[in-house]
């Protein structure tokens, strides 16, 4: 089986709490642990699509990276926006030997392609500077890489990526562009946090793409079945 839960914003080496967002956050990552462990078995995929650690160092990840690694399951992680540690797809690869990260590349699990990239927000109405645009193209590039990394015939294609595929009214993008392009199957994501970002979501299916919030809180801390 396949799980996805994102944004676990874990701590073990600082601190940063994330109450600001709701009480229901203290002590979420024990909550996450007890799902984890009645849910996934050593031969279930768990997918984390970003905002991984607060750490800002490579070695400042290690405990953070250990509570994960001691979790069961197979893990597949790409970046966020916050995951300042990351510092190329090389180092945390060779770190962390026991997990593996997806940066603008694929791996194959049971004849599933699963790619993606960190993403950007993507064009609106509210805030979009020249260098939002220019992270949103070089991420919509990444992206595109990633997909054409799949050099097999595979029964299905998962993206994985940090930000939402669309901006908050929900309008196409070049992301979503993408998707339907490739037959893209699935795409899990997470980033948004709190009720009312929530509704800025893409979910359900369009196009014959279908798309996954799993931001952790909007799970209840709880992973979701993926396939």
């Amino acid at each position: 089986m396949i799980y996805a839960i994102g944004d676990l914003h874990l701590s073990f080496s600082t601190n940063k709490p994330m109450k600001v967002f709701g009480d229901n956050w203290y002590n979420h990552y024990n909550k996450i642990k007890k799902d984890w462990e009645a849910k996934v078995t050593d031969e279930d995929l768990v997918l984390i699509p970003g905002d991984i650690s607060w750490a800002m160092k490579l070695s400042e990840a290690q405990k953070d990276m250990d509570f994960i690694t001691k979790l069961p399951g197979r893990k597949m992680l790409t970046r966020g926006n916050h995951d300042y540690w990351w510092s190329s797809l090389n180092k945390v690869s060779n770190m962390f030997r026991d997990l593996e990260f997806i940066q603008n590349n694929s791996i194959i699990y049971n004849n599933i392609a699963i790619c993606g990239t960190r993403g950007w927000i993507c064009p609106n109405q509210t805030k979009f500077t020249k260098d939002d645009e220019k992270l949103y193209k070089r991420e919509v590039n990444r992206l595109e890489i990633a997909l054409n990394s799949i050099k097999q015939s595979v029964d299905s294609i998962y993206v994985m990526t940090h930000f939402p595929p669309t901006n908050d009214i929900l309008e196409s993008s070049e992301f979503t562009r993408l998707y339907e392009k490739y037959n893209v199957d699935k795409v899990i994501y997470g980033h948004l946090h709190g009720k009312k970002s929530f509704k800025m979501g893409l979910q359900g299916i369009r196009n014959n793409v279908e798309y996954i919030l799993v931001s952790c809180d909007y799970l209840d801390f709880k992973l979701k079945l993926i396939s």
